[in-house]
């Protein structure tokens, strides 16, 4: 087994696929300290700059005095704090759903959901450019999975017109990840009332950045139904970690029968909750941020004029550069970073082949400054970098 690890590594090496972290020692923000160096940074999913908030950090530590920092057991033990209630109940509020549950991560949520909802009997129809754990709750459903091609509402409609389930789920990232565009939701859940399914949508990157009051990308659309069940993740936007569901109170009251990734382990620490109490107050009342944030979408697009590389057409917080060659894309991003700024270098499996890029991700915590070094720094480098360049 050993050997085969080593031939994987080293193949992966020579495709410009091996993947590498950076060491953090400095809180998340636009600018940050990673591997000793000061950077600009243009790779946290921090889109509203509370990650490092002083109404978060005062409302963690008041909690860890007051509740400890674990959970220490299940939530069907002990686990299940008031504030974990506290904030079951303020999300759903926000997100304007009947319930809401929490989990420790959004990988957790979506295998738990998913595979408590859907078995043998029954199909889950998916995006093919869908996050990976969607992917993997389906697998884990036993459902039959179907995946169509990516914001295609024809294909599914034909595979949901041949299907004969007795249960029907479709799943659909809100915003992508690695596009940053947005699904056609409106279409799925008309879909749904047709054919007699239930909409799940993976609303990570949209929660507290789209909608009135950042209430996601379900209240940006103005869709409201019962046949939806919606995942927000607490670690992007919101600033801190976890992920909560939110639906219909019999999904909520299902899940904690039957979501295993809920049943069996143990609730993230009541302080991240405290903390997140207190997210939830920034985000229904930061508008100023999610301004700050759009405008500093605006003037990328606006001003970034290339020739080679293109920018998608994403109107999000995800703005994602094609450079297509896998070492080109690494080549642009140790272009940057020798420059002070740092930007992810997205490659296959994470994206299709050919399609190697670099993921801008903007915060409400970016200049104007900040942008302009950026758009600066990458005219320069398309000029300097020649194509098909090895890192």
């Amino acid at each position: 087994m050993l050997d085969f690890l080593h031939a994987d590594l080293e193949k992966r090496k020579t495709l410009g696929l091996t993947r590498q972290r950076r060491l953090l020692d400095s809180p998340q923000a636009e600018h940050i300290t990673a591997n000793g160096q000061r950077f600009l940074s243009f790779c946290s999913n921090d889109y509203l700059g509370l990650a490092n908030d002083p109404a978060l950090v005062a409302a963690l530590q008041h909690a860890a005095a007051e509740a400890g920092v674990g959970s220490g057991a299940s939530n069907l033990i002990t686990g299940h704090h008031r504030y974990h209630d506290q904030l079951e109940h303020a999300l759903a509020a926000l997100v304007r759903q009947p319930a809401a549950l929490l989990f420790s991560t959004g990988y957790m949520a979506n295998i738990g959901v998913i595979s408590a909802l859907m078995g043998r009997d029954d199909a889950v129809f998916s995006d093919k450019l869908n996050h990976a754990c969607l992917n993997d709750g389906a697998f884990l459903s036993r459902a039959t999975h179907h995946r169509f091609a990516h914001n295609d509402v024809d294909a599914l409609e034909k595979l949901l017109q041949a299907s004969n389930a007795r249960h029907k789920l479709i799943t659909a990232d809100a915003v992508f990840s690695m596009d940053g565009d947005i699904a056609p939701l409106a279409a799925y859940l008309a879909l749904c009332e047709r054919y007699d399914a239930y909409l799940y949508v993976d609303d990570a990157h949209g929660f507290g950045v789209l909608g009135p009051q950042g209430r996601g990308t379900l209240q940006h659309l103005g869709l409201k139904s019962p046949r939806l069940i919606m995942m927000g993740t607490l670690g992007k936007a919101a600033g801190v970690a976890g992920a909560f569901v939110a639906g219909e109170q019999v999904v909520i009251d299902y899940l904690i029968q039957h979501a295993n990734s809920y049943i069996y382990t143990t609730p993230a620490p009541p302080p991240l909750s405290a903390a997140l109490l207190a997210s939830v107050h920034e985000i229904e009342h930061g508008d100023a941020r999610r301004q700050q944030l759009f405008a500093m979408i605006g003037l990328l697009k606006s001003e970034l004029s290339l020739t080679r590389w293109h920018l998608l057409p994403s109107e999000t917080a995800i703005q994602p550069l094609v450079v297509g060659d896998n070492f080109e894309a690494l080549a642009l991003s140790q272009y940057l970073q020798a420059r002070g700024i740092l930007v992810p270098a997205i490659r296959p499996p994470t994206v299709p082949v050919n399609t190697a890029r670099l993921r801008i991700s903007l915060s409400a915590t970016h200049s104007e400054q900040d942008v302009r070094a950026l758009i600066a720094a990458l005219q320069a480098a398309e000029r300097d970098i020649p194509a098909g360049e090895k890192a």
